[in-house]
């Protein structure tokens, strides 16, 4: 099975969010979503990583600089602030009431997730440790769910 093939099976298996490992910020909003995801909808996956990277590539995304999360929701690519909602909306309450954001124009919802965004290693810091799956969490990693599948 080719890589492409085996990737597109996997975008078409698991709704996924893909964000940077090093990022402070992006590490505790997958620390966030382990905790409050608690069916495990979404699969995550660093962009560093060897499956990021392909996932990236697949969709015609940079694979050497990260500027947005990115969210794959029923095979569709979501970045900004759109990949933040579809996220959170999924949640359910208290936090999928966040989705009144849709009422914001996208311009400006996505000015405001970039300042944050082209800012988060000098307002959040960087990290060495990367989150790993561990016994508890590994059903919400992408990786451990393909592992699973192949």
């Amino acid at each position: 099975m080719s890589m492409s093939k085996n990737i597109q099976e996997i975008i078409q298996q698991h709704d996924i969010v893909l964000f940077d490992e090093i990022c402070v910020l992006c590490n505790g909003w997958a620390k966030f979503l382990i905790q409050h995801d608690s069916q495990a909808r979404f699969k995550l996956a660093s962009v560093q990583s060897p499956l990021g990277q392909e996932i990236l590539k697949y969709y015609a995304m940079p694979t050497d600089h990260f500027d947005t999360m990115l969210v794959i929701k029923n095979t569709q690519v979501y970045s900004e602030s759109t990949a933040f909602l579809k996220v959170i909306e999924e949640l359910g309450l208290p936090f999928s009431c966040l989705k009144i954001g849709y009422l914001i124009p996208k311009f400006i919802r996505d000015f405001l997730y970039r300042r944050i965004a082209l800012n988060r290693y000098c307002l959040f810091g960087t990290t060495d440790q990367c989150l790993l799956p561990s016994h508890e969490n590994k059903k919400h990693f992408l990786d451990s769910a393909v592992y699973e599948y192949t």
